[in-house]
């Protein structure tokens, strides 16, 4: 009686929703339209638990991120996000999470309405970059995101590898090279990586290297070492990964895309800059362009 009342009790346990959940589940029933959500509130009243607490925190952070998001992606790609490209984005993995999320941003009086959206699908069917650029708050961010790169020198960076090695951009001074910006289950880095490897094993011997910076640790997303270790492995990468930094972040524009990636040439210039989910000849253009 003993064992099967704790096998009971485990698998009422796993059965019991995430935090993520939670907290998505408790915004999807309570959040009404014009009425602000104030995340103090949440905290002091409603979820008290740390891991929930964590979510919001992840949520709120990403909140003020998502308007240069949706501007940036119609920028390269010259079409409007899809919730479900929204969600993979910010690693929104809670059905419906991405909507609520969008319909708190048109209750809050700081995000400028820029967006509309399709009442019965929540997908977004217009946006007004120039009501984003005139906001104080949004406009030199999205300017800086969606600013041409094409012939500007490469930012300087620094990070660590997940080896714990130190690395730092003068390492890399009179060789091409792709910084390369992904986190850890990423749908469109995980559909690039395959491509990644086989390209770089085909142009290494030309001497040309890729960074490929992780941002889980800047995103907040709690994989442990062990996940982006066997990623790796399993991926047969060979070459340089690291952790990414808020400040080489900012320094690449604020990068809030996934994949994005920036090719520099020898003499140290931005010679592609290629974001969101591209094909394998799109990214080998890029090489050879970096190699001449």
């Amino acid at each position: 009686m003993k064992i099967l009342t704790s096998a009971l009790l485990l698998a009422a346990l796993l059965q019991q929703p995430d935090a993520e959940t939670r907290v998505v589940n408790y915004l999807k029933a309570n959040v009404k339209p014009g009425q602000p959500v104030i995340v103090a509130d949440l905290v002091n009243k409603v979820f008290k638990a740390p891991d929930e607490q964590q979510v919001l925190q992840r949520l709120y952070n990403t909140f003020f991120k998502i308007p240069g998001a949706i501007v940036e992606f119609q920028a390269r790609t010259k079409r409007i996000p899809t919730l479900k490209e929204l969600s993979e984005q910010f690693a929104f993995k809670v059905p419906g999470e991405m909507d609520v999320i969008l319909r708190i941003m048109e209750s809050d009086p700081r995000i400028p309405k820029f967006m509309t959206r399709n009442p019965r699908t929540g997908e977004i069917t217009k946006i007004d970059v120039a009501i984003i650029k005139a906001d104080p708050n949004f406009g030199k961010a999205v300017e800086r995101t969606i600013a041409g790169w094409e012939g500007k020198q490469a930012p300087p960076f620094s990070l660590t590898q997940f080896s714990g090695q130190p690395l730092n951009s003068t390492a890399l001074a009179g060789q091409p090279y792709m910084v390369y910006f992904w986190f850890s289950n990423c749908p469109p880095c995980v559909q690039t990586t395959p491509t990644l490897v086989k390209l770089y094993n085909k142009y290494s011997a030309q001497k040309f290297r890729i960074v490929a910076a992780n941002a889980d640790h800047v995103l907040e997303l709690t994989y442990p070492d062990s996940v982006r270790t066997n990623y790796v492995k399993a991926q047969g990468i060979q070459f340089t990964t690291g952790h990414l930094t808020p400040t080489m972040q900012q320094a690449y524009g604020g990068v809030s895309l996934f994949p994005t990636m920036f090719f520099v040439n020898r003499q140290g210039k931005v010679v592609k800059h290629l974001v969101s989910l591209q094909t394998e000849a799109a990214i080998e253009a890029a090489i050879k362009e970096t190699l001449k």
